[in-house]
């Protein structure tokens, strides 16, 4: 469970970032030290330095700092993704189009509480979408960039845009596999999915997205930033959310009562459980 406005989460991500810096800084001093050393380990240090660059590009090979590229993206206007509707592509439903009943997910792609739930219930989704149970209406935030520091919620909203100009079926197959434990980074671990190459890694183990060069191209160029930007502002639109995941079956918000609100259920029982109770007959 991710909570938007939790202070004590922002302070423990700041002490994580403080540490991280700290070990990076003794990083830089050993690198310094060892390009003195010998040619050879300059050249690798350099390739580490475009490493480090790409990773930090935030979905855009035209150049400039992540900051740079989400700053514009920001005020440029939003270019959205086949299968969406509504002001500017930001309504993502999904299903039967006669199925009686919604279910919203708001998550965001950062979000440990998120892959818990996407690792255990996801698969339960997607039958029920299939069987047309109910509709799924997908709200994405990535208000974790600005708790943790990075780019990476923003990146893979873009990339998810990509996948989801392809189909449907590849945007849930590309989000269950970036929420997958395989590729899902640690909440104090790397901001991976700031880069494109790693989001292109696991976009690799989705038919539909292997190999394809439209989708890979719209991912390197940040053709859905502005969109993911729009998506992200829709969703803090959502006043009533305040962590994720959270989930509301036509309406209604799933989970049990906690201090810091309703916990999305974690197990397919529980799900199952409060689903049903709120369908429409």
């Amino acid at each position: 469970m991710s909570n938007r406005n939790n202070q004590a989460n922002k302070q423990a991500a700041r002490e994580r970032l403080r540490a991280e810096r700290e070990r990076q800084a003794k990083k830089d001093k050993t690198r310094r030290q060892l390009i003195v050393g010998g040619a050879v380990v300059g050249v690798l240090a350099v390739a580490g330095g475009i490493g480090f660059a790409v990773a930090n590009s935030g979905g855009s090979s035209s150049g400039g700092s992540a900051a740079d590229v989400w700053a514009k993206a920001a005020k440029a206007k939003a270019v959205p993704p086949a299968h969406t509707s509504g002001s500017d592509g930001t309504t993502i439903v999904i299903g039967k189009a006669d199925a009686k009943n919604t279910l919203d997910l708001f998550e965001d792609p950062r979000c440990p509480g998120c892959a818990a739930f996407e690792q255990n219930v996801g698969a339960t989704v997607e039958k029920d979408i299939s069987d047309g149970k109910y509709k799924a209406s997908y709200h994405i935030g990535t208000f974790l960039d600005g708790n943790l520091q990075g780019t990476g919620s923003k990146n893979a909203l873009s990339a998810l845009g990509a996948a989801l100009n392809v189909s449907s079926d590849a945007f849930l197959k590309y989000k269950f596999a970036l929420y997958s434990k395989e590729f899902h980074p640690d909440e104090t671990g790397p901001d991976k999915f700031a880069d494109d190459s790693y989001l292109l890694k696991v976009a690799d183990t989705v038919p539909a997205l292997k190999g394809n060069a439209a989708f890979q191209n719209d991912v390197k160029s940040g053709k859905y930033n502005a969109w993911a930007m729009a998506m992200s502002n829709a969703f803090n639109s959502h006043k009533d959310v305040t962590s994720t995941p959270t989930l509301k079956m036509n309406g209604t918000t799933l989970g049990t009562d906690s201090p810091q609100g309703k916990v999305a259920p974690s197990t397919v029982a529980d799900f199952n459980s409060m689903v049903d109770k709120n369908l429409k007959s």
